[in-house]
């Protein structure tokens, strides 16, 4: 006979007033995010922190996966680095067939006969590469940020757990892809402009991306995709498939043995994740104007987790918390102590860590149960 999983459920008042308070924290983000931030900051700020919400979205799935789905991934900068690039693929082609267009002949030697970006022309590239060829048309673009990152995600991840590869093994996997992918972009520099990456747009399918109310929109826009990626990953975790990914992380040997294959559900929500970071990545190539291998690597991977750690790693909105509250606090060491700054940032990390193991959300469970104690 085989038994069932069990999961823990809590008691109607419990639940009541968990969902009230995750519903009043997921309004207060919105409410900060839409209204407070665009009316107390002048554009540049805006920007600054429209570029730590885009970092938010690999924060939300790491989340998803190491908070809830026990698989501590090291290696989102992989996926955060393929939607960034492939924004980058379109936009500078873009800028490339309207340089043409409006120059003529006197830039088309500059950016090659057939309107190849400038960077490929500065490094003899005579021809566009045919894997370049899609993303002159924005719906591929589209559809290859939401489908090719994670289909690359599923497959790998679930190859591997199928062998049951975890814990810090699989850990290592994705760190080694994430410094693959860097030595990838950097070696084949005609192609991704190597280190320097790919940079200088001017437009989005006409728009120009440099005035104050391009920027306003490209903020609000980025700001609404996120919260619907809190929604999204707050509704996978009260569904069936949460509970069964819950029971996944605290015991995977009961559920395998109850006849469900855990290798696909840790699959299907680490592409889930993966989805966040492509789509984090997309639009902070829009922007900030760049898309960079110094992304992709080992170092902005581990800082997407410190992210998750500091808000909460089992908290959505707290993730998104997190993002924020590290961004300006590199921002604000960088600005004052510019020797110092990583040593700041070393230090909170440690101090979450230490007293904090549940990040600020957690402490914020721990003041609202002790007044919930007291009123009772």
């Amino acid at each position: 006979m085989s038994e069932t999983v069990s999961v823990p459920v809590a008691s109607g008042a419990s639940s009541r007033r968990g969902n009230w308070w995750g519903v009043a924290s997921f309004g207060l983000l919105a409410a900060l995010m839409l209204v407070v931030f665009p009316l107390a900051m002048d554009v540049f700020r805006l920007g600054l922190a429209a570029k730590y919400l885009c970092l938010g979205f690999c924060a939300v799935g790491i989340v998803l996966i190491w908070g809830y789905g026990g698989i501590l991934s090291l290696g989102q900068g992989v996926f955060f680095g393929l939607g960034s690039y492939m924004m980058a693929m379109f936009l500078k082609l873009e800028a490339a067939a309207n340089a043409d267009s409006s120059s003529g002949t006197a830039l088309s030697a500059f950016f090659g006969q057939e309107g190849l970006p400038d960077f490929m022309s500065w490094n003899s590239v005579e021809k566009l590469p045919w894997w370049w060829e899609p993303f002159h048309h924005v719906w591929f673009t589209v559809a290859a940020i939401l489908v090719i990152p994670p289909l690359l995600a599923f497959v790998l991840s679930y190859a591997n757990f199928r062998k049951r590869v975890g814990g810090v093994y699989f850990s290592i996997v994705t760190l080694a892809l994430s410094a693959i992918m860097a030595i990838v972009i950097i070696g084949q520099q005609g192609y991704t402009g190597g280190v320097n990456g790919i940079t200088d747009f001017k437009t989005f399918l006409g728009h120009d991306l440099d005035n104050d109310r391009s920027k306003v929109t490209m903020y609000m826009i980025t700001a609404g995709l996120l919260l619907l990626c809190v929604a999204i990953g707050a509704f996978i975790l009260r569904s069936r498939l949460g509970r069964v990914l819950v029971a996944i992380r605290d015991r995977e040997d009961r559920v395998r043995f109850s006849g469900y294959d855990p290798a696909l559900f840790k699959a299907f929500i680490f592409a889930v994740a993966a989805l966040f970071s492509s789509i984090g990545g997309a639009m902070f190539t829009i922007q900030v104007g760049l898309a960079s291998p110094s992304l992709v690597g080992i170092v902005p991977s581990v800082e997407m987790v410190i992210y998750a750690a500091v808000g909460g790693r089992l908290s959505l909105v707290g993730a998104v918390y997190g993002a924020l509250i590290v961004g300006w606090a590199k921002t604000f060491f960088s600005e004052n102590f510019v020797e110092y700054w990583p040593y700041f940032i070393g230090l909170l990390f440690v101090v979450v860590v230490m007293f904090l193991p549940t990040g600020l959300a957690g402490l914020l469970d721990r003041l609202r149960g002790r007044a919930a104690g007291g009123g009772a």
